[in-house]
């Protein structure tokens, strides 16, 4: 028909291979608002970021079978699965944390919606995910994530990525030390909330007629939040920290490393 535009067939092969890797990355990546968000509207941003991949698109040289294109459909899913994992890891270093702190402070007994899960969550569980989020975007990690996958295409054509022990020990390297970093934020809050303990303990075994239970948790509570207050300045130099361990191992993994 006149004015018909057709795409060479190979360019399709490239735009759907290239399409299963960013499904792959946003299915985990916890962006905020992501998954509550209309799935047209997902759709949409997966297409986007595909299409401004284009320079970067793999050349199919020939028609794949359909058993060939089913595998590497699913080894780019896979890869993407595996770079939204790392990201994941990166945002829940902060929730890890301030889940250990609320357990201890007491803020657990109060719980909100949480807009990712839209399940009841404790009240900072919620304000860290949403902080975490908005330092990711704020230190422009975003784009960084963008620019491993821009090079993996050149590194891993398609159905060429195979997930290899060391790959896999690259992420699971990333995962051990989401409990390290989470767990050195949360230390400097919990070890406050633990000598408040002891003391309101030798305080009740002086005094065994005051009843200190109901002191201790507004204490505890307001401690918490004064430490968190003045340890909030190192927050994005600790997320900077571990995004460039965790992106180094994504570009060594995307460079064919």
């Amino acid at each position: 028909m006149p004015g018909e535009i057709r795409l060479p067939l190979a360019t399709v092969w490239a735009f759907a291979l290239v399409l299963a890797r960013m499904a792959g990355v946003l299915a985990l990546a916890p962006l905020p608002g992501l998954r509550n968000g209309l799935e047209p509207a997902r759709i949409v941003l997966a297409v986007a970021l595909t299409v401004a991949l284009y320079p970067r698109w793999p050349a199919v040289g020939s028609t794949p079978t359909f058993g060939t294109l089913a595998a590497w459909v699913a080894a780019e899913v896979v890869f993407g699965l595996a770079v939204g994992l790392a990201v994941m890891f990166v945002i829940e270093v902060f929730q890890m944390a301030v889940q250990a702190v609320g357990l201890q402070a007491g803020f657990a007994y109060a719980s909100m919606i949480d807009p990712q899960t839209q399940a009841d969550s404790g009240v900072l569980l919620v304000l860290g995910q949403l902080t975490a989020g908005l330092l990711f975007f704020a230190l422009g990690l975003e784009r960084e994530v963008i620019r491993i996958l821009a090079s993996s295409l050149e590194a891993w054509p398609p159905g060429t990525w195979r997930l290899t022990s060391a790959n896999a020990e690259a992420l699971v390297e990333t995962g051990a030390g989401m409990f390290s970093v989470g767990l050195r934020l949360a230390f400097p809050t919990v070890a406050l909330l633990l000598l408040g303990d002891i003391v309101m303990a030798l305080l009740g075994r002086i005094h065994q007629q005051v009843q200190l239970l109901t002191l201790s948790f507004p204490v505890k509570l307001l401690g918490a939040l004064a430490v968190l207050a003045a340890t909030a300045s190192v927050f994005p130099q600790v997320m900077t920290g571990y995004a460039r361990h965790v992106l180094g191992a994504l570009r060594q993994v995307a460079a064919g490393g």
